[in-house]
This record gives C-alpha cells, structure tokens and sequence, in this order.
C-alpha cells in the first residue's frame, strides 16, 4: 500500500506533461497568419531566447559555486549529506525548465492569438488559454514528478535501508536534502522573476513615456524602436518569470507540509508517512482536477464574459480538489494525530485543506475587485485622472494601500482557523490545498501576456480595428488575472512561510521567539526593512534601464530619418540589448540580499534572532506585495478604460486626452509595482525561510557547541575558586561526553 501511494505521485505528475505535450500540439497547429505577423513573431521569440540564454549563462555559474558549498556543508552535520548539492542542481534546473516551457509555448501562441482574433473573440480565448494551459501543466506537472521521484530516491537510501522509524534523525536527513531541491527551485525563480521583470518593464516604460506621451503613436506601433523589446518582455518576465516563481512556490509549499508531517505520530497504513505523503497526493491530484476545470473555459460569442469563462474553471477546480480531499484524507490519515503536542483528527486537516480553498477563493475575489474595470477602486483613479496626473498616482497609491485590508484579515482568519484545526500542520495543509490547483491558476495567468503579446502584433501588422478591439478584451481580462494571480500567490506564500518558521524552529532546537529579548526584536525589524530595500533596488534597476532606453529610443527617431513615415524601420535590436544588459546587471544585487542575510544573520546571532529576523521580512514582504501588485494592476487598467471612453464630470474622454495621458504616467509607475518589486515578495520570503531550513541544523549545532563550552568554563571557574561547595559531577561527564 506504502509503495503503490508514493509512485502513484510522480505517475500523476507525468499525466500533467503529457496532457501539457498535448495542447502544446494543439497550439503549435493553429494558423500563424501572414508574412509581416510571422517576421514580428519571430522578432519576439529570437529576442527572449537570446535572453534567456544570456541569464542561464549567468545562473549557471551561481548553481555551480552554491552547489559546491552544499555539498561541503553537507558533510559537517549528521543530519544532512553532500547529496543536499544534487538535490539543489536538480531543482534549479527543473525551475529553469518550467520557464523555458512557458516562454517557448507564449512565442508560438502570441501569433496564433492574433490570427484567431481575426477570426472571434472565442477562437481567441481558446487558442491563447491553450497557451497558458500548456504552462501550468508543464510547471505542476515536472514539480510533482520531480519532488515525488526525488521522495522515493531519499526516502529508500535514508529510512528503509537502515531500517529507521518515521519520526527519527534519518527521516529528518533524507527531507533536508530534499529541501535542497525547493532552494534551487526558489533561488532561480527569485531571479528569473527579478531579472525578467526589469526587462519587461524597462521597455514597457520607455515605449510609453516616449512612443505613446512624446510621440503620440499607439502603444505597440512597429515604428517605436522599443516596441519589439517591449513584447520580449512580456515573455521573459511575466511567462518565463512567473513560471520559474510559481515552481518555487508549489515546491515550498508541499516541502514545508513534508517537513511538519514527519513530526506527527500517525498510525496509519502507509507505515507512519501518510501525513508527508498527503500534500504531494494532494498537488498530484490537483493536476487533474486542474486540467478537468479547463474544459469549462470557454464562451459561445463576441459577447461571452471572459472572465466568467475564466472563474468558471478556476472554480470547478477548486470545488473538485474540495470534494476529492474528504475521500483522500479519510481513506490516507488516522482519526487522530498529534504534533507537538496538539491532538486533531483527519476531519480537522480536511477541514484545513477546505479552509485553504476558502481563502485562495477570496484572495482572488478581492484582488478582481481592486484591480478590475468598472469597479469602484479603478474607477476612482479614472476620476483622478481628470485632473492631472499628480492626483492619478495619488488615487494608485491610495488604492493599492486599502487594497491591503481585507486579504490581511482573510490572511489572519485563515491562519487562526487552520491552526485551530490541526495546529502547525493545518497551517501547511491549509496552504497545499491553496496550491493544489496551481496548474489551472497559472494556466489563468499566463493566458494575459499571450493576449498582451497577441495585442501587439495585431497593431504592428496594422490588422483591422476589429483585431486589436478583441485582443484587447483578452488582456484587459488578463491583467485582472494576473493581479489576482499575485495576490494568490502572496497568500499562499505566507502560509508556506509560516509553516517553513515552524519547521525552522523544530530542526534549529528553539521553544519560541522570545521579542523581549533585544537582539530578536533587532532581528524583527531589520527583517521588517529587507523589502523595503529589495523593492528599491528592483524599482531602481527599472529606472536606470528605462533611462537608457528613452534616450535609445529619442536617438532613433532623431537619427534615422523616415521612421514615422514608415519608410525606414528602427533598430529594434538595440533595445533589446539595452534590456537585457541592465536586467542581468541589476537583478544580482536583490537575489543576494535574499541568499546571503539569513546566512549571516544566522551564523552569527544565532536561530532566535534569525527566527525574528524571519517573522519581519515575512509580515513586511506579504503587505508589500499585496500593495505594489494591486496598485499596479488598477493603475494599468485605468489606463486601458481609456481606450473604449470613460466619463469625468460628465464629459467623455478617449487615447490622447489630457486625462490619459495622466493615466499613462500612473501605468508607468505601475508597472514597476505590478511585475517587478511586486510579485518578486512571494519568492523573497520563502527564499529567505528555506535558506534558513537548510542551515538550521548547521547553526543548532553551533549554538550547542558554544552553549557547552560556556557550561564548561563556568565550572572551571567554579573549581578553580571554590565558589562552590560541590561540583556538579554528572553534570561535567555529560558535557565532556557531548563535546
């Protein structure tokens, strides 16, 4: 029974890429359309694989350097192996993979989108969701067959052939070398989402500021020497980057439920493991439940509601994974359990699971809200465009602050009513069940920057208004997604990390977080600056980047003469390069930042104030994320309400009012939030609590070894000035014995 569970899981994880080669087919059949769509298609393809080899380039020789310090760190404690660097090499590349699948199916589905729309609004849905589709699968799909089959490799090696029990030491080591496998996944997703946002939005900024306010031309014309680069960005940040992050966040959060169910006493069939083995069987049948909520993705006309279409399938998914866990929980865990002391039941962790649901359902919910047209937040920065664009960042800022309210308290509820279900284990199931339909949450949100894309081409192949008029339904609807999306994410980050804080706190030897202890609260707020910092450093590369490209791009049209009268075509190229220069430049000094404090932090103060440390950067990033993504996301979307006319003070204003203008400043501040700094949070706090999990044992061990010593000198003392009547003879010979 043990067995035929656990290779049922990567089994699943292999229906999820075949079902991915399948509809990867399907799209790459479509038709492309004609010459000039093709050669623009092929611009945009040559430019984000020319990218992402230029990054891999470079992401390579971190992996190498990091994975030989794993594996020396390996050998310096019981609890871990050097195996912990093949472990990490593994994930590092499945995460690279996960992008790469994304990129390469965005660069076939973008022209075929476009073709479609030539066509209907559903052909265009069902052709660019496809797309997406074939990225979640690809993304849920290698994370469940490369962490279960990795599962079963550890698992024999570590526990079964030493004969050892569930809870011991040797179940302890074979999950931290597995944990190595969820810190390659995270420290390329950090990256690739760091360094693939400040492209994208590096020449999203200078195509707008001067193609769409100093020009006047449309936002994807084939005369704006930034408009190419532009749509290459949408593929190597929000596709490639966002499927290397969500990789990350599904392996971290089945990890940590791993890492907390090897301390639950479980009697149950599958000899003690069923709690570890859960939230894999969970991911693993999410795949499926995912790819039956795809089939209800679709509308009948050019008036279908796209974004019912798109809730219809996310919800099926969702109330599938619900039903589906009764009977998984039921027939897998024991009617009671105990971590740490606190009993609960298997309906306490179904419960959890359900609770998980609720709160991904209502992070969505939210995040649609603050972030759609026609909704009271987007529209309110629409009236504040009317009078300037001051006043239009004003609104965006106020918006994405109260955008924070509501998520935080369905946060906090979520978290209290897990824990009160089935304690720390709750927490981590809570948010397994979140992530357990990432496959058709992802597969929602790269479906927008294939439409974006698709939108794109149609105005630079100067298609029929029709065309744009479609496509752009779709990505209005995708930034929408993509907010709710982030939001999701953020969530499920935070239940991820809370629950890798409690694995921390298990394996680094410490009762609690003591904040009145001046160096933890040191801790806690130093932990509560790193985002601050973080973003500043991403909202800064997008500056210095965008700069270059403005004055690229001014230099084009004032050097090649015949560029607005179509007559001589720009040097799309070069900002190609200008992009790709600055995002692999400036995306190494955040991603040290999230490597290198926990380490320092750690190994010199210890795993209390790390523990603080943690607990800031976790509050600080989930509130720093919820507000940048959100803000952008409404401000991109006032933006967009221009195109079909808005009202202000009874008069209508349309592209190229003064009002729009305004609204095109607040998208340009935006866009930094919304696909940069933003969405890089998720990652930064569950990259910063992994690399504590790693090297928790190293610095338990360490504060034992000082604590003895300590122990020892006192008693030198008190023998060597008879403070003492009595020395403590049991009390040297265990120290002596320990050291």
């Amino acid at each position: 029974m043990e067995q035929a569970i656990t290779y049922l899981i990567p089994a699943l994880g292999i229906i999820g890429l075949l079902a991915m080669a399948i509809k990867s087919a399907w799209v790459t059949k479509q038709e492309t359309g004609d010459g000039t769509m093709v050669e623009l298609a092929g611009y945009i393809a040559q430019g984000a694989m020319a990218f992402l080899r230029a990054e891999w380039k470079v992401l390579t020789y971190f992996v190498i350097i990091a994975g030989i310090l794993l594996a020396w760190s390996g050998t310096t404690v019981e609890t871990s192996s050097p195996v912990i660097a093949i472990s990490f090499v593994i994930g590092a590349v499945l995460s690279a993979l996960a992008g790469y699948i994304g990129m390469n199916i965005a660069t076939k589905a973008n022209v075929r989108t476009t073709q479609a729309a030539r066509t209907s609004l559903k052909k265009a849905l069902q052709v660019s969701f496809t797309g997406g589709s074939v990225m979640g699968l690809g993304v849920a799909g290698l994370a469940v067959l490369g962490l279960g089959s990795l599962f079963i490799i550890f698992y024999q090696v570590y526990v079964v052939s030493a004969g050892a029990g569930v809870n011991g030491l040797e179940m302890e080591k074979a999950l931290d070398v597995l944990a190595g496998f969820s810190l390659g996944a995270e420290s390329i997703a950090l990256f690739a989402r760091v360094g693939g946002g400040i492209y994208t939005k590096a020449a999203d900024v200078g195509a707008d500021l001067v193609g769409k306010v100093e020009a006047g031309i449309p936002e994807d014309d084939v005369r704006n020497p930034a408009t190419i680069a532009d749509n290459v960005g949408d593929n190597v940040g929000d596709v490639a980057g966002m499927g290397a992050d969500l990789f990350g966040s599904y392996v971290a959060t089945i990890l940590a439920t791993m890492v907390l169910g090897r301390e639950i006493i479980s009697e149950d069939q599958f000899g003690g493991i069923a709690p570890i083995l859960l939230p894999m069987v969970l991911a693993g049948l999410g795949i499926i439940f995912s790819i039956m909520g795809m089939l209800f993705v679709r509308i009948s006309d050019d008036q279908g509601d796209v974004q019912k279409a798109l809730n219809m399938g996310n919800w099926s998914s969702i109330v599938f994974t619900g039903i589906a866990s009764y009977f998984i929980v039921s027939y897998m865990l024991p009617e009671t359990m105990i971590i740490r002391g606190y009993a609960f039941s298997n309906m306490d962790v179904y419960y959890a699971i359900i609770l998980g649901l609720v709160v991904g359902t209502l992070m969505s919910i939210i995040t649609e809200y603050y972030t759609a047209i026609g909704r009271r937040p987007v529209n309110s920065i629409i009236q504040q465009s009317g009078t300037g664009h001051a006043t239009n960042i004003i609104g965006g800022l106020s918006v994405g602050m109260e955008s924070t309210v509501l998520p935080i308290l369905v946060l906090a509820g979520g978290i209290y009513g897990a824990y009160e279900f089935a304690g720390l284990y709750g927490v981590a199931i809570a948010a397994a069940g979140m992530m357990a339909t990432t496959a058709m949450q992802l597969a929602i949100d790269a479906f927008g920057p294939i439409a974006d894309n698709a939108g794109g081409i149609a105005e630079m192949s100067q298609l029929p208004k029709d065309v744009r008029t479609r496509t752009d339904i779709l990505d209005a609807v995708g930034n929408t997604t993509a907010a709710s999306g982030k939001g999701f994410a953020i969530a499920s980050a935070a239940l991820t990390s809370l629950a890798l804080f409690a694995a921390f706190v298990g394996i680094a030897g410490i009762d609690s977080i003591d904040i009145y202890k001046a160096n933890v609260l040191a801790g806690l707020f130093v932990g509560g600056m790193i985002p601050y910092i973080f973003s500043s450093l991403c909202i800064a590369a997008v500056g210095r980047a965008a700069m270059d490209m403005v004055n690229e791009v001014r230099r084009q049209f004032r050097e090649i003469p015949g560029i607005m009268e179509y007559k001589a075509k720009p040097e799309y190229e070069k900002c190609v390069e200008i992009s790709t220069k600055a995002s692999l430049r400036e995306m190494l000094l955040p991603g040290a930042i999230a490597l290198l404090v926990p380490i320092i932090v750690g190994f010199t103060f210890g795993p209390e104030v790390l523990g603080g440390l943690l607990a800031g950067v976790t509050v600080s990033g989930v509130l720093m994320g919820l507000f940048q993504s959100n803000a952008g996301g409404a401000w991109d979307n006032a933006k967009k309400s221009f195109e079909q006319g808005v009202m202000i003070n009874g008069e209508m204003h349309y592209k190229g009012s003064e009002a729009h203008k305004a609204s095109v400043t607040g998208d340009t501040v935006g866009d930094p939030f919304k696909d940069t700094s933003g969405p890089s949070m998720n990652i930064l706090i569950k990259l910063m609590s992994i690399v504590a999990l790693v090297i928790a044992p190293h610095i338990s061990e360490r504060e034992r070894t000082e604590t003895i010593g300590m122990e020892k000198q006192e008693i030198k003392k008190e023998i060597q000035f008879e403070q003492v009547e009595k020395v403590d003879v049991e009390k040297v010979l265990v120290i002596n014995k320990n050291d």
